[in-house]
């Protein structure tokens, strides 16, 4: 507590309406406050008293903050909101429009942005009138146009803005991919096809022999795992960080069915990151802040932006992790734009033990956006033979597409066109 500005009461403050609003602002931030949580703040602060800043932050720590996770959060929502002069600033500056390929200054840390957005909600920083440049105002009608959203999703990731960047993270979170269960080779006594010779005879000698009803069962549902291998190099990072907040929402969710139905979400989700080396994130995935497993993640993988080896970075995993995670029918969802800097030719014989590996490889590619992309490059001609789905994966669109590769009603599959047109210009 070291590090926040002294609090300097006004004369005529309102203690009590403070700390009201400022449990609305962690409400807005993410945390889950209700009226009886604000009162026990409110009572908790008249027995300990307003003597000391750190004795009243933990006060109110201790009654608004239920989770390990939301610690982030309610410690940059505290040091805004009872005005810390440079964190202020800072905060501002954090809502500002940036352009592609600059950074802030100081970097943000987990659950900042969000703290800023919950405390300066409606507000935003001065800006420069836009320059005179002698050119009328143009009034556009834009009563037919489509909702922003329904913009967004087919925006590119790599055109987005800040704040556009932001709606794209908080769609994404709220997205899941069902997936179709596999049936087991194992049975389960209930009403099904199959008949249970064994529970049949075992109810007959309760009843003196005599058969009354014959016993069924069905074969057991599992759910698939899935495995995400997502690439970092300089030429995928906006569109890695946008599919990681995805997988994500998928890590948090497949455990509590949100918006499925029984059997129809995923076993365990196991995300790699890959650049020049492998490296695994899965356990970052766990934490509940989206921003504190970005960025834990984000500093275990040192290779982030650099170049690409994806032959090597194959080979890892198919040495280290196949064996771990590609059991009982997985379904892998590579990440990358297929530029390949080896050209060794390993890449083709990693992509093929892949395949044989996992039930499914479904190829999220970039390029794909493009109208006149063709399988030219080595590295794309040596992986697309190997996957069961290409589609692209420059936006939301495309990320939502997912279900029909899954289900096999693939409308967005790209493989057998460019199949067809590598085969024509191999010939």
């Amino acid at each position: 507590m070291a590090q926040y500005a002294p609090l300097v009461l006004p004369d005529d403050g309102k203690l009590a309406d403070n700390i009201t609003h400022f449990a609305r602002a962690l409400r807005r931030a993410g945390l889950p406050l209700g009226t009886g949580r604000i009162m026990d703040a409110l009572r908790a602060v008249e027995v300990a008293g307003f003597t000391s800043r750190t004795d009243f932050y933990w006060t109110l720590h201790a009654c608004f903050v239920t989770r390990p996770e939301h610690r982030a959060t309610f410690a940059q929502v505290f040091r805004l909101f009872w005005r810390d002069p440079a964190f202020l600033e800072h905060m501002m500056s954090l809502l500002l429009p940036t352009l592609r390929g600059t950074q802030d200054e100081t970097p943000a840390q987990p659950a900042e942005k969000r703290a800023a957005q919950a405390l300066l909600d409606g507000a935003a920083p001065d800006l420069p009138p836009p320059a005179d440049n002698g050119l009328s105002e143009i009034e556009i009608d834009a009563r037919q146009t489509a909702s922003d959203e329904e913009r967004l999703r087919q925006l590119d990731f790599e055109q987005m803005s800040a704040d556009e960047m932001a709606q794209a993270r908080r769609i994404l979170a709220r997205m899941t991919l069902p997936v179709p269960p596999l049936a087991s080779r194992r049975t389960e006594a209930c009403a099904g096809p199959l008949p249970d010779w064994r529970r049949t005879l075992r109810q007959a000698l309760r009843q003196g022999g005599e058969i009354r009803s014959f016993a069924t069962r069905r074969r057991r549902t599992r759910r698939p795992n899935l495995v995400v291998l997502c690439d970092i190099s300089g030429s995928m990072s906006q569109y890695s960080r946008a599919v990681l907040h995805f997988v994500h929402a998928l890590s948090q969710s497949r455990g509590q069915g949100r918006g499925q139905g029984r059997g129809q979400g995923w076993g365990q989700v196991h995300a790699f990151t890959f650049g020049t080396r492998l490296t695994n994130i899965t356990r970052h995935l766990a934490t509940r802040d989206v921003d504190a497993a970005l960025a834990a993640a984000g500093a275990e993988a040192q290779d982030w932006s650099g170049g690409t080896r994806i032959g090597a970075c194959l080979a890892t995993f198919n040495r280290d992790w196949s064996r771990r995670v590609l059991g009982q029918g997985a379904v892998v969802l590579l990440i990358t734009d297929g530029l390949e800097r080896d050209s060794d030719g390993a890449l083709g014989a990693a992509m093929q033990r892949l395949r044989l590996s996992a039930r499914q490889v479904i190829w999220l590619n970039p390029l794909l956006r493009w109208d006149g992309f063709a399988p030219r490059a080595r590295g794309i001609a040596q992986m697309l033979p190997h996957v069961t789905s290409f589609r692209a994966g420059h936006n939301i669109a495309s990320l939502a597409g997912l279900a029909g590769a899954l289900s096999g009603a693939d409308r967005g599959d790209q493989k057998a066109r460019l199949m067809a047109r590598l085969a024509g210009d191999r010939a």
